[in-house]
């Protein structure tokens, strides 16, 4: 899975703004459909922590599957954010950009596939590897 392309998500004081409905939708039987709204909700509030170090980067391939990651799919990355054992990472390794899980064993580090058909990345004690940054939310379109 490689990154496609990476942009910004700091474009000022733009503000998406979204009602909210004041009842949750079931996902289990119908219930009467309700009208009523609480208003609008943020969703840069929601979905950004640091807009200073946030990126959207547009994903390239299906070895994230396993992870909810498909092709196509935007991941909002926070540079600034630690990465730990099981983070989902936007990783540089020799010099290419590319999403994986990151594993931190007693043998080093490896980039974790989260599909069957594609192999983990063994970080070499030679390779040169750069955490990009950590991936927080995934938006991914039904």
């Amino acid at each position: 899975m490689f990154i496609e392309n990476v942009c910004s998500i700091y474009e000022g004081d733009h503000q998406a703004l979204v009602p909210i409905a004041e009842t949750p939708v079931p996902a289990g039987y119908p219930s009467p459909a309700q009208d009523y709204f609480l208003g609008s909700i943020n969703l840069s509030e929601h979905l950004i922590h640091d807009s200073t170090s946030t990126f959207i980067v547009r994903v390239s391939g299906h070895s994230m599957q396993g992870a909810g990651i498909a092709d196509g799919d935007e991941l909002i990355v926070n540079r600034a954010r630690k990465p730990v054992d099981g983070s989902v990472v936007v990783a540089i390794l020799d010099g290419e950009m590319t999403v994986k899980r990151l594993r931190l064993t007693p043998q080093g580090v490896v980039l974790q596939a989260e599909s069957p058909d594609y192999p983990d990345l063994v970080v070499g004690e030679l390779a040169s590897l750069t955490v990009w940054g950590v991936a927080e939310t995934c938006l991914h379109r039904l």
